[in-house]
Order: structure tokens, then C-alpha cells, then sequence
């Protein structure tokens, strides 16, 4: 996922969307939930209003970062799912699956989750019934 994360921060710094890169900084194998947890972290404490993780299935990462308090990481593989996890569930990180997606089709997905607002109203009660 490293060179899917370089392209991403260019992609939105040329947006003029700051970016705040908590690591890996190499292709080079590493643990992702150590990563996955700096990112849920600086969301948790409302550091930075939302996160994205990259990982090769976009699971391991979603799980790691899953185990905060009030976080709500998205696997997204479609620009439709991002919007739906934005819109529903009211999603904080999102997780991109590298090895399953193009570079365009990660920044359209990208782009929708940042630009989709959550609806509230029915899906509040169920987004709040998450936590334990």
C-alpha cells in the first residue's frame, strides 16, 4: 500500500486537502496495525477529522484500526460503498484495499468519502447502538 499512499497525499495535497502521513515511509514489510493505530488515534482525539488506511485487502488494517472507541473504519473497494459508509454508518476512516484497486479508482473513492456527509436521522440510532 505504500505507493498507493504516496499517490493518494499528492492527489489531495493538489487538492489542497492537508495531509498528516502517519507511516509506513518504504515498500518495505511492516506491521500495519502499528500504523492502523496511529491513524485511529489522532482520530479518536479528534486530531484530525478523518483517516485513511491502506493495506493489501484492506481488512487487517480495518480491524486494528476497529478497535478504538468511536472508530468506525470503512472497508471501501467502490466509490458507492465509501458514500454508503459515510452516509449510514458516518465512517471516520477509511480503508482502501491496494492490491484490489486501481490508483483512479482510489482517488474516486477518495474523493467520495471526504465530499459525502452523514445523513443522521434513522441511521443515528444504529451508527450509536456500535459501541459497546
Amino acid at each position: 500500500g505504500f505507493e498507493l499512499k504516496e499517490e493518494l497525499k499528492k492527489f489531495l495535497n493538489a487538492k489542497g486537502i492537508e495531509t498528516e502521513d502517519k507511516g509506513c515511509y518504504s515498500p518495505e514489510s511492516v506491521d500495519y496495525p502499528d500504523f492502523a493505530h496511529k491513524v485511529a488515534d489522532a482520530v479518536e482525539k479528534k486530531e484530525v477529522a478523518f483517516g485513511i488506511l491502506i493495506c493489501g485487502s484492506g481488512n487487517g488494517i480495518s480491524m486494528a484500526a476497529n478497535k478504538h472507541a468511536g472508530i468506525r473504519a470503512a472497508l471501501c473497494w467502490k466509490k458507492e460503498i465509501a458514500s454508503l459508509a459515510r452516509q449510514h454508518n458516518d465512517a471516520n476512516i477509511l480503508s482502501l484495499p491496494a492490491r484490489f484497486i486501481s490508483e483512479n479508482e482510489a482517488k474516486e473513492i477518495t474523493d467520495t468519502f471526504l465530499s459525502v456527509a452523514f445523513e443522521g436521522g434513522r441511521h443515528a440510532n444504529r451508527v450509536n447502538k456500535i459501541a459497546c
